[in-house]
């Protein structure tokens, strides 16, 4: 396993396991590797000091033994618990309208519809028209461990 230290195009640092090297590189071409605090897929590996053993010298002692490391901070779970509380309150307070979720938005909008909280489906495109003609809408957080 490696651990890289990872930045979002937000500068939000965060750092992750992966098996290997090519395994970063396909999740992240793939999307599956997002930032934690934004949900941004744009995320880099940033620069990382390695611990190498030197071979030239015996130990003076032997070595401590390996001590247990959360791979998130305190924040970073805090901070996912907010985000799924969010998605979860939204899923149970609104109507899932699924892949008509554009066009019942837009009916809401010019009173077409009655107006209420709903939720569904919409790709980037879509949600950007939609904002563009004047309609509010939000992504609901995904949190990353979320898609394993």
């Amino acid at each position: 396993m490696i651990k890289y230290a990872l930045a979002c195009e937000q500068a939000h640092e965060f750092e992750s396991w992966f098996p290997s090297s090519d395994a970063f590189e396909t999740q992240r071409k793939r999307g599956f590797v997002t930032c934690p605090f934004c949900n941004s897929a744009k995320v880099e590996k940033q620069i990382m000091a390695p611990s190498v053993a030197r071979t030239d010298k015996a130990p003076d002692a032997p070595a401590p033994e390996p001590q247990a490391m959360a791979v998130l901070s305190d924040r970073e779970r805090e901070l996912r618990a907010a985000l799924r509380a969010l998605r979860e309150h939204v899923m149970k307070n609104s109507e899932n309208v699924g892949k008509d979720f554009v066009e019942e938005a837009r009916k809401m909008h010019f009173g077409e519809a009655e107006e209420r909280s709903i939720y569904g489906e919409a790709d980037l495109a879509e949600a950007r028209a939609l904002l563009e003609e004047g309609i509010d809408v939000l992504p609901l957080p995904i949190v990353p461990d979320d898609r394993n």
